[in-house]
């Protein structure tokens, strides 16, 4: 079976010293068009979109730090205990989506403190447009050959010329799909739930978003190479283990959410 074959540079521009590369323009895509959509959230529900712009530093640097942290301890420990300092070289890559959310409520939470906004509120408008943000960030995996699947000759199978001549699952681009359709999903809930009872959307529409990524993660994992240097002995890898608290607490989020008729 005839496979595609992908072997794009994943520097999109280069000049002199500076490049630029195809992941770090789908990263700050995705935060501006997150930026934009929840601007557009806070004016539906009249707020001051003003208001929150003091946390997207909270935010960004809570993702940043995360999931740099995440990625060393969870999938690499061995290699960055013995040399800790260079958890700090971010730029020669290593960021674990799993740190990044926990990063990202970590912030976000610490950032509504200061400028009092309410994080129930706040934590779940934001879980619509992180979701394309997750989306996009998968894109550029995509350009730079990582999150690689397992070899297959499925119909869906593509070979990363920068890698190897096998034909692999595209697991980057299952994710992605997975992700922008439940960032669809929670635009119809809220769409919905606002106009019923919005209350309900404080827990529900993290508790969706969580159940969808999460639950879509932890199949994903059996047709992805081991991203860790260690196996766990069990049954599921690292990955799998670090998606299922995110993935049971977005089911208690959920079953909350319909606890009360009037409100979450």
């Amino acid at each position: 079976m005839h496979h595609p074959v992908w072997n794009t540079d994943p520097i999109l521009l280069k000049i002199g010293p500076f490049s630029i590369h195809w992941y770090g323009l789908f990263f700050a895509g995705g935060l501006m068009l997150g930026y934009l959509i929840i601007r557009r959230i806070c004016r539906i529900e009249g707020r001051n979109p003003e208001s929150i712009e003091p946390l997207f530093l909270w935010v960004v640097g809570g993702i940043v730090i995360g999931a740099r942290l995440a990625h060393c301890l969870f999938y690499e420990p061995d290699y960055y205990l013995a040399h800790p300092l260079e958890i700090l070289y971010i730029w020669k890559g290593g960021l674990a989506s799993h740190g990044g959310l926990a990063g990202a409520i970590l912030g976000l939470w610490l950032g509504s403190r200061r400028h009092r906004i309410p994080f129930a509120w706040i934590f779940s408008r934001l879980t619509i447009p992180t979701l394309l943000v997750a989306a996009m960030i998968r894109l550029g995996n995509l350009f730079n050959s990582e999150i690689l699947g397992k070899p297959t000759d499925a119909a869906t199978a593509v070979v990363f010329a920068r890698i190897d001549a096998l034909p692999r699952h595209p697991v980057m681009l299952y994710e992605s799909f997975a992700y922008l359709a439940t960032f669809v999903l929670l635009i119809l809930l809220y769409r919905h739930y606002l106009r019923v009872n919005p209350r309900r959307l404080d827990l529900l529409l993290p508790g969706v978003g969580l159940v969808a990524v999460f639950g879509a993660r932890i199949l994903l994992e059996f047709f992805k190479v081991p991203q860790a240097d260690y196996s766990t002995g069990l049954p599921l890898n690292v990955g799998q283990l670090l998606s299922l608290p995110f993935f049971i607490l977005g089911i208690v989020l959920i079953v909350l959410s319909f606890r009360s008729k009037e409100s979450a």
